[in-house]
């Protein structure tokens, strides 16, 4: 018989916090009882933490608490890289060009690319954006509206969609190697992250338990998958770090970072942050990808 936890949905504080815990090495297992203590449900704990199944042994719980109401929605599809063929996975098809694999990590997909940009793409980028920046902001998941987040200190702008001919040609590129329609993408991000400019480990998919949710999704669906390209390296720090598998980016300008996210869920496990910047300036450019057309 399944026995029924109460479900308390994940709030962003709370995710917030594991983060941080992760960051300076708690274990998951201790995490999990911290959370315990300070009254969350198994159940809430688990799927925020995402347990594994040796973790859940280890804590004496059973396979079927990932699966109580309220838990793991079920997946949808996602962009894929397309090889140019079967017998060579390190290269895939850019449209305009092979763009070579440089580090991938298969669960959850997230895949280094070798020179998505050029050095002249990468700069014309940066001088049509520098103009328009501003701080950057994050959606407002209780309005669906947009806000200042101390977790974000970059400056950034949106290109509207083949805004200029740099922007068309990244778009159609970036279409081409996932095997997604340039209607799914939103509009491309530059930011700028100067000394000491960061974003700390968070999630891009938008939280189906907050109230500001359906308005988002109403105007194409969720985000399914981001990809960074980075536009300039900074002298130190600006690494891209996905806590939950150990993963980190160094900031290569040209190269690109893609990872997909199936599940509205931190059983995803593709929450990430952009590590501060020590020395210099980074500028990236982000994509976001949405289930349907983005209008």
């Amino acid at each position: 018989m399944t026995t029924t936890h109460p479900y308390q949905p994940a709030t962003p504080e709370l995710l917030a916090w594991i983060a941080s815990e992760t960051a300076r090495g708690c274990t998951r297992t201790a995490t999990y009882g911290a959370m315990l203590q300070a009254g969350w449900s198994p159940v809430s704990a688990a799927m925020a933490l995402q347990l594994t199944a040796q973790e859940r042994v280890a804590l004496g719980l059973s396979d079927d608490i990932l699966t109580q109401p309220g838990g793991v929605p079920p997946a949808v599809p996602v962009p894929r890289p397309v090889l140019l063929s079967m017998a060579d996975d390190w290269m895939v098809d850019g449209g305009d060009g092979a763009v070579a694999v440089l580090q991938r990590y298969d669960e959850p997909p997230v895949i280094v690319f070798s020179q998505l940009l050029s050095a002249d793409e990468c700069a014309a980028l940066i001088d049509t954006a520098r103009p328009r920046l501003s701080a950057s902001l994050t959606v407002d998941i209780t309005t669906g509206g947009e806000e200042l987040h101390p977790d974000r200190t970059s400056q950034g702008m949106f290109f509207a969609r083949g805004e200029n001919p740099v922007v068309a040609r990244l778009e159609a590129r970036i279409a081409a190697l996932l095997g997604w329609p340039i209607e799914n993408g939103e509009g491309l991000q530059v930011l700028r992250y100067p000394p000491g400019a960061q974003y700390r480990p968070h999630y891009d998919y938008f939280d189906p338990a907050q109230p500001g949710t359906p308005a988002i999704l109403a105007r194409g669906g969720q985000r399914v998958a981001t990809l960074i390209v980075y536009l300039q390296t900074p002298e130190g720090g600006g690494a891209t770090v996905f806590p939950d598998i150990g993963f980190r980016v160094a900031p290569v300008r040209g190269n690109a970072v893609f990872f997909s996210y199936g599940q509205a869920h931190p059983a995803s496990r593709s929450l990430h942050g952009g590590e501060p910047v020590t020395h210099g300036e980074k500028w990236i450019a982000t994509k976001w990808l949405r289930e349907r057309e983005f209008r």
